[in-house]
């Protein structure tokens, strides 16, 4: 009698999970990942939680609770970094969905804050239709919709609504 109810629990757990493309093929708790260019550490990558569904129409990765891209220095200082509340990747075309107070730093320090951005790895190409604020050393831009290079040093603000100036105290926030 128990050989066959444990049997039965397999089977009815096998049709709970027939549908390849709803569940993940890995997920992974607590993940801090490091990468490396020529042997040198250039990346960090942090996330709660990662999913990755390699059998979905449009295979993806799921980061349903955010993460943090951090870019280092030769001296493994932050120079860079992007981080969201909730991030799609889809691998077949390596292209990013990021939502959810997204916020970015480039080399020059100027920060990116909105509520979605793109990312189109393939064509270095960044971009969102949200509102769009850009903190410079000394003033604050404000739009809706930019595009601009994966660097976030070349970019275009589609519907500019305001150039603020910043006096020190907000410069430091």
């Amino acid at each position: 009698m128990l050989v066959l109810f444990s049997c039965e629990k397999e089977r009815d757990m096998a049709k709970s999970i027939s549908d390849r493309s709803k569940v993940p093929i890995l997920y992974e708790d607590s993940v801090t990942t490091i990468l490396s260019d020529s042997g040198i550490i250039r990346y960090r990558l942090t996330t709660a939680k990662w999913y990755i569904y390699d059998k979905a129409d449009t295979p993806y990765w799921d980061f349903p609770e955010g993460l943090r891209f951090e870019r280092f220095d030769l001296s493994y200082n932050i120079d860079a970094a992007l981080q969201c509340n909730k991030a799609m990747y889809f691998s077949e075309n390596e292209m990013w969905h990021l939502w959810g107070n997204v916020r970015s730093m480039n080399l020059s320090g100027e920060r990116f804050y909105t509520e979605e951005l793109f990312w189109d790895r393939p064509n270095a190409k960044v971009w969102s239709d949200k509102k769009i604020t850009i903190i410079q050393k000394d003033k604050r831009i404000i739009g809706y919709g930019f595009e601009s290079n994966e660097q976030f040093t070349k970019y275009i603000i589609k519907h500019p609504t305001g150039v603020f100036p910043l006096d020190d105290k907000e410069n430091n926030e």
